[in-house]
């Protein structure tokens, strides 16, 4: 009677395992289909060295990565004019710095150095083994902060209206507390103020100086403000750590580019003047601007 009872067991656990078989057929897992790819300028984010989310662009597959670096109070979109023609031959970036355009501002230090670490974490994301960064105003001195981090993937810095100023004494703190005191206690009336009588020559198209004034004034007083004295404080005497080409494509506007002084700090620099243009070259000449921002990247690679 037990060898019959084990039998039947034996044979019910074979009839279960059958039937199991049969009823629920192994499931095939297909392999998992590859991620579609980004589409060409769609907004990507990568995180800076502090954790703020950075919103970049990339367009273009080629060497080298044109990495474009907006000045203060502006954003990415103020490099519009020089996609198309750039992106036809070079990988382009584009970047919104932290408390610009779509990226964070949950910052508290807005020196050059986090800003340079944004172009960092943007530089690391993608694959290109060399770099030319290319910097507006504020921008260019985030550039020059940057390659000393990016070291020999760097080949060259363009400066576009910026590092006038280097080897010439810094402002007098009482001057420059003067400068900031209007932004403080009305930011934005005093940025539409200061845009119309510094930025622009004074036959600029109206219609855009107000465009550009109304962008800026829009910028937040908690990140313009501490940005403009953290470039009060930037310290260019590490500027002889960089040993890359830079190249200044700068307007006339206010203030000679001075060579020969400036070559005394940095000794790889030199300045192409674009005669008659505003602060904002880029956008408001690019006819001009572009075959000479061209021509500098093609020196850089052939250097």
């Amino acid at each position: 009677m037990r060898h019959r009872l084990l039998i039947v067991g034996a044979g019910a656990l074979l009839l279960l395992g059958a039937c199991s078989r049969h009823t629920s057929p192994a499931r095939v897992i297909a392999p998992a289909a590859p991620p579609a790819p980004i589409a060409e300028g769609a907004p990507q984010i990568v995180d800076s060295a502090d954790g703020v989310h950075i919103e970049y662009q990339v367009y273009g597959q080629r060497e080298p990565a044109i990495i474009l670096i907006h000045g203060w109070a502006n954003n990415a979109n103020y490099w519009n004019a020089q996609l198309d023609p750039l992106k036809a031959r070079y990988t382009v970036v584009t970047l919104n710095l932290a408390g610009h355009g779509a990226s964070e501002r949950n910052r508290e230090d807005w020196s050059m150095a986090n800003y340079a670490a944004d172009v960092v974490a943007v530089a690391r994301a993608i694959p290109n083994k060399q770099l030319v960064l290319v910097g507006h105003a504020m921008g260019a001195i985030v550039a020059l902060e940057a390659t000393r981090t990016l070291g020999a993937r760097v080949i060259g810095v363009i400066a576009v209206d910026s590092l006038k100023s280097i080897g010439q004494p810094p402002m007098p703190k009482a001057q420059f507390d003067e400068l900031v005191k209007p932004f403080r206690t009305d930011f934005i009336g005093h940025m539409h103020e200061f845009v119309a009588q510094y930025l622009f020559n004074k036959d600029a198209d109206p219609a855009f100086v107000r465009k550009v004034a109304d962008d800026m004034a829009h910028a937040s007083p908690q990140v313009a403000v501490p940005s403009l004295e953290a470039l009060y404080h930037y310290d260019f005497t590490a500027l002889p750590e960089i040993h890359v080409p830079i190249i200044a494509i700068n307007s006339d506007l206010h203030m000679p580019t001075d060579d020969a002084r400036i070559k005394k700090s940095v000794p790889t620099f030199r300045s192409i003047v674009v005669p008659g243009a505003g602060h904002f070259l880029m956008m408001e000449a690019p006819q001009r601007f572009n075959p000479i921002l061209l021509q500098a990247i093609d020196s850089l690679r052939n250097s």
